[in-house]
């Protein structure tokens, strides 16, 4: 038998922390440090305890891990998995995660409250050591009272009165008066929003909180107090149905402000199917800056508030609390625009009314 055979656990034997820990040469609470990406760990113990982990092909037990009071897995609970900016959100979680010996369980909720709970309850119950909610939908006050059970980060969630549970959002008030401004410097001044219905947010919600913005930019051009907001339905095909109605009327207006890609790319294909010209004869900003967005059959504009940097900021923000910080966070990123061929093709300001 070989020295190497000899140093590897034969096929019974358990291998544990504490076995990691004499493989590495190092203490059961320098491996607990790594595994769980404590802050102070050095490249040199995070290799040695890596290489003893791969090695002896290590893999903790969750029930174990339970009964210590940490499971290292993390639930990330996302609204709708249709939403082509979530991936970009998840990427962030992992790549966080990723040396931490994390792991990340996804749910979605289909924008359901009585989901939504249901899969927080479960997350809870499965021992999870603290969640992500991506725009969840739940009142402030309910996330307070599980807050209190789990480790709580809210992204797209504006509460930042809210002490039981963190928040990590972009600034969306300011994001959508880039857009109106944007449209403003390209000439145009018959502008409309494309929102949501009342019944499908609320205050603090990312689209509620563009509305805002967009009214003041809309208000500071000079175009009135009370700008022009069409809401449609979430549910599809009203969905569709509804923007199709948009397209039709005679009275469109000259540009659209899009609460979100999601519906700005869908309003594009319709577009191009009932034959209007876009940036010609409708201008498109959407938000999110998704993947979709930069394709070139899109090449849709948009609001660009990283997903993937939502996504890496929330998950420490998560750890942290996981690690026992008590006082609550509220982060934001400031978002910017990225020009594509539906807010102009020139990129010359003129007067397009």
């Amino acid at each position: 038998m070989s020295i190497e055979e000899k140093q590897k656990p034969q096929r019974n034997d358990r291998v544990t922390i504490r076995t990691v820990a004499t493989h590495a040469g190092v203490s059961v609470a320098a491996v607990s440090k790594v595994m769980r990406n404590a802050y102070g760990v050095s490249d040199a113990l995070r290799a040695r305890v890596t290489d003893a982990i791969e090695a002896l092909a290590y893999r903790p037990s969750r029930a174990a891990r339970g009964l210590r009071g940490r499971s290292f897995t993390i639930g990330v609970l996302l609204i709708d998995i249709r939403n082509p900016f979530l991936p970009e959100v998840i990427a962030g979680v992992n790549g966080v995660l990723a040396p931490s010996h994390y792991q990340a369980m996804i749910g979605v909720s289909d924008a359901r409250v009585q989901l939504e709970t249901s899969l927080i309850e479960s997350m809870i119950d499965y021992k999870m050591d603290g969640l992500i909610l991506v725009a969840p939908r739940l009142p402030s006050e309910i996330l307070a009272k599980f807050a209190v059970q789990i480790p709580i980060v809210a992204v797209g969630y504006h509460d930042a009165s809210a002490t039981a549970f963190d928040t990590v959002n972009a600034d969306d008030q300011r994001g959508a008066e880039i857009a109106v401004e944007a449209l403003l410097a390209c000439g145009y001044r018959d502008i409309e929003m494309l929102s949501l219905g009342e019944r499908q947010g609320h205050a603090v919600s990312v689209v509620r909180q563009r509305e805002i913005g967009f009214r003041r930019a809309m208000q500071r051009g000079g175009l009135g107090s009370s700008p022009a907001i069409s809401k449609i339905p979430i549910a599809s095909p009203k969905r569709e149905e509804a923007m199709r109605k948009f397209l039709s009327r005679k009275d469109r207006p000259r540009a659209v402000f899009c609460w979100s890609d999601l519906d700005a790319i869908t309003l594009l294909s319709l577009a191009m199917e009932m034959g209007v010209r876009v940036p010609e004869d409708l201008a498109v900003i959407g938000y999110d800056n998704s993947p979709t967005a930069a394709l070139g059959l899109v090449n849709l504009a948009s609001i660009d508030q990283s997903g993937r940097e939502l996504g890496q900021v929330a998950t420490r923000a998560l750890i942290s609390r996981i690690e026992g910080r008590t006082a609550s966070e509220h982060i934001f990123q400031i978002p910017s625009l990225v020009s594509r061929n539906s807010l102009t093709r020139s990129g010359n300001s003129t007067d397009r009314q």
